[in-house]
């Protein structure tokens, strides 16, 4: 389902993910970078300096961005810009874009930042990992780090094995695109891999954490999901341990019905154009079914004429 694929397009959870796992990410995806950090001096995410980089045009694409000061063992400062493309389909500008932040950040504050790439989409075949020009006075050659998580596949069972938080992040984002067409099969992973976070013992915390990563993007049908629902509760039960209520529950499921309705809007603002604070209201009116079904309607919208009619005809869904 295309309003599916959408929501699970979503960069909030890897942000959330690599704020609090952020020195494992970094030993998981590139350890020879991560050798040359002091982790035991605090990291910290210069949100508002990336911002001053980054330009509105380009948000429209699904990132997960983040600028990192760290500390190298030797004791100067380095910082890091670690990309997550989240994007289904591949990028022609990628590369050049890559640089270009680069650029930006040793122009606007004179540091030389480490770039390094996450890259989720299903071709095999697209690995940029570097921008270059050549000419008879002047060429430049730039290169940057680029990890493939379909490259993963064939590193299951070193994934099962790890206690790294990022190897569940990993599996759970090749089985969501694995089971894109299978429900049922994705309700069996996404209990496997919760399951899997309480046999290799992990703490509260982190499998609170990773839950939520899971929950958001090992999005299943609400019958199915209420089935996985019961099934994790008795498991928690057996287990005598608690540790996602239904409160947090009904969070997680409101928090992705948000995400939704901002997807859905950004959407239809590219479909139709500027949306009125009177149509925003409607669409942010609807029930999670009747936005995954504006979802998949507004594909075939070209004006706001189409989108104005597909409210007319759901009154009751669209007046709350």
């Amino acid at each position: 389902m295309t309003s599916e694929r959408e929501r699970v397009d979503n960069d909030s959870p890897w942000k959330e993910i690599l704020e609090a796992y952020f020195p494992q990410a970094m030993q998981f995806f590139f350890p020879q970078t991560a050798a040359l950090i002091n982790w035991e001096r605090p990291h910290e995410f210069l949100d508002k300096e990336f911002q001053q980089i980054a330009r509105n045009a380009e948000q429209g694409r699904r990132y997960a961005d983040k600028l990192v000061k760290v500390w190298q063992i030797q004791g100067q400062e380095i910082w890091l810009l670690i990309h997550v493309e989240i994007q289904a389909k591949p990028e022609d500008n990628f590369a050049q874009r890559m640089f270009s932040y680069n650029l930006r950040i040793f122009d606007r504050f004179a540091k030389p930042a480490i770039s390094l790439a996450i890259l989720c989409d299903t071709d095999p075949e697209w690995r940029p990992n570097q921008y270059s020009y050549n000419y008879p006075d002047t060429s430049l050659h730039f290169k940057f780090g680029t990890i493939k998580l379909l490259d993963y596949q064939n590193r299951w069972t070193q994934l099962e094995k790890s206690n790294n938080p990022f190897a569940t992040v990993v599996m759970a984002h090749l089985k969501t695109q694995q089971t894109s067409k299978k429900p049922g099969e994705r309700k069996t992973w996404k209990f496997s891999l919760i399951r899997r976070l309480y046999e290799l013992g992990f703490p509260e915390k982190d499998i609170r954490n990773l839950y939520r990563f899971v929950d958001w993007v090992m999005i299943l049908p609400k019958a199915l999901e209420a089935e996985f629902w019961q099934d994790f509760k008795e498991f928690e039960q057996e287990r005598t341990m608690g540790y996602i209520t239904t409160g947090e529950r009904i969070g997680y499921e409101r928090g992705k019905q948000e995400g939704g309705q901002i997807i859905i809007l950004r959407l239809l603002q590219r479909r139709v154009g500027e949306l009125s604070q009177e149509v925003k209201k409607q669409v942010q009116a609807l029930s999670q079914e009747d936005l995954e079904a504006l979802g998949e309607a507004l594909l075939d919208f070209t004006a706001m004429g189409d989108l104005l009619n597909w409210l007319q005809a759901h009154p009751n869904e669209a007046e709350n």
